[in-house]
């Protein structure tokens, strides 16, 4: 379901919408916000993560060496997940993306909707997330909503 309107998301929101994402801003076209819904000291990072219709994050690869990785489960709204070389995948709730290790990818909102997955970062070896170009406003805007 799309939801244009961000009271209405929020409220549809169960895993709590979070603070502006400003410690990774600058890996976001538009505004994200982070819920952590666990301590990532615990070994297993999981965060539900929100972002304003139109906002996505830069391609990224979860790097590891072995195990790693990551797995979103969209909760509220409507959004893409895209691989490098595939095309891009429409996100809606109830979508569980498994996505390997050492993928080049991005994921974000739809244009017309606010859109949350929860994050899993996959544990693994000599695991990190290495952050690449942003995704072209051309690509994008060539999505259909």
């Amino acid at each position: 379901m799309k939801y244009a309107e961000k009271e209405a998301f929020i409220s549809a929101n169960s895993f709590g919408f979070g603070d502006a994402n400003q410690a990774y801003a600058q890996y976001f076209s538009g505004q994200s916000f982070l819920q952590a819904l666990t301590n990532p000291e615990t070994g297993l990072g999981i965060f539900n993560v929100s972002f304003e219709p139109g906002c996505r994050n830069n391609w990224h690869v979860h790097k590891a060496t072995q195990g790693g990785g990551q797995i979103l489960i969209c909760t509220a709204g409507e959004g893409w997940y895209q691989e490098e070389g595939k095309p891009a995948q429409e996100l809606k709730e109830g979508t569980v993306v498994s996505i390997p290790a050492n993928v080049k990818h991005w994921h974000g909102a739809k244009k017309d909707s606010w859109f949350s997955h929860i994050a899993f970062e996959v544990p693994g070896e000599n695991t990190e997330t290495e952050w690449h170009e942003a995704v072209s406003d051309a690509d994008y805007d060539a999505l259909e909503a």
